[in-house]
């Protein structure tokens, strides 16, 4: 983390959690990369002895195999695009050609029957993506997919015009994109298809679960740049992180960046555990399994982050910690001082069944 900056253990009251078969999975996620031939040798090199595999094992721990596999094969997709073009191509630095391409993998996953990038490995890939999108999930959680896949196209230009300009955005700008650009919204839909079930409209649709997901991504994205400071800023391209937005526009240290960035993420934290236990009191059994699934998405990126050879950086060991905390740093139950989310702390204690309790719940599966 530079001289001197090391990561404490983080607060993480979540237990963690891993699928039997995580092994194996890590060794199919690897083929299949070799397969569709994932960014270049080099690249494609690097990602698949990042544990990728075992990631998604963490994330769907008691979920079904071909979904864990499918997620698994998607996440190792997504860093293909995002190191591939956006953080290490020149692409990066060409937010209008990047959002040309971007617009036709978008139009693959639509439409995978569509001639469009005949010859392009990603294409290629996402067409496989897709078909196992549409045999294991509904066609609503296909649909949410592909938008979710679109947010994400949308924010990585944002992030590669902030590339090409070499600017820093404010703590608000940045917080707004990190919700997306972490590509934490696209894994959203195969929570559900990892269990077979499809959350109703008006559970998952309801102001107060799309907070408890909002504030599921901000703690990964959060952890996210406090676990790849070190490499990142060890890099010689462009940077983007929250330590490095409270660098920039707070003036702060290093140290007291990263100190910042804890306590901001501890007392979304809080409010995370508050919120969803209330909501899994009162919710379907389908809410109640989607929450769970929240909180492992969030424990299993932290297991990730300090174990995977990608934030660990060997050849340059990054000072990271190998436990977690059970004590927050920051137990504040006022808003951060970020407006795009300070609409978290104002939500009242209701049900998103409020209204509809005649409504009959599908069994989880």
């Amino acid at each position: 983390m530079g001289p001197g900056l090391i990561v404490p253990p983080l607060y993480s009251p979540i237990p963690p959690a891993i699928h039997p078969r995580h092994a194996e999975i890590d060794v199919q996620t690897a083929a299949w990369a070799e397969t569709f031939r994932i960014g270049s040798e080099e690249l494609r090199g690097r990602l698949v002895r990042q544990d990728i595999g075992t990631f998604c094992a963490r994330i769907l721990p008691e979920g079904r195999d071909e979904v864990v596999s499918l997620l698994a094969d998607f996440v190792l997709w997504l860093f293909g695009v995002d190191d591939g073009h956006c953080e290490e191509g020149e692409l990066g630095h060409r937010p209008g050609d990047l959002a040309g391409l971007l617009h036709q993998l978008l139009r693959v996953a639509q439409n995978p029957e569509a001639p469009v990038l005949p010859d392009d490995p990603l294409a290629a890939g996402l067409r496989d993506l897709r078909m196992r999108v549409d045999r294991y999930g509904t066609a609503g959680q296909a649909a949410r997919w592909v938008d979710a896949l679109r947010e994400y196209f949308f924010s990585v230009v944002w992030e590669a015009s902030h590339r090409r300009a070499g600017t820093v955005p404010d703590l608000n700008d940045y917080t707004l994109m990190r919700l997306y650009d972490g590509a934490t919204s696209v894994v959203l839909p195969m929570l559900e298809m990892g269990y077979g079930y499809e959350l109703q409209p008006h559970e998952r649709d309801h102001t107060a679960v799309r907070a408890a997901a909002e504030m599921a991504s901000f703690i990964i994205t959060w952890d996210n740049d406090i676990f790849s400071y070190h490499k990142e800023k060890a890099g010689s391209g462009y940077y983007l992180n929250v330590l490095r937005v409270l660098e920039h526009h707070e003036k702060l240290t290093a140290q007291d960046a990263l100190t910042t960035a804890i306590a901001q993420r501890d007392r979304v934290m809080c409010l995370f555990l508050r919120l969803t236990e209330h909501l899994s009191r009162n919710g379907s059994p389908q809410l109640r399994r989607y929450l769970a699934s929240l909180a492992s998405f969030i424990r299993g990126a932290q297991d990730w982050g300090i174990s995977s050879v990608r934030y660990t950086t060997p050849d340059d060991p990054a000072n990271m910690p190998s436990a977690f905390s059970d004590r927050p740093t920051d137990t504040g139950s006022a808003p951060l001082d970020i407006p795009v989310i300070a609409w978290w702390w104002a939500l009242p204690p209701s049900s998103p069944a409020s209204g509809t309790a005649r409504r009959p719940a599908q069994r989880a599966a």
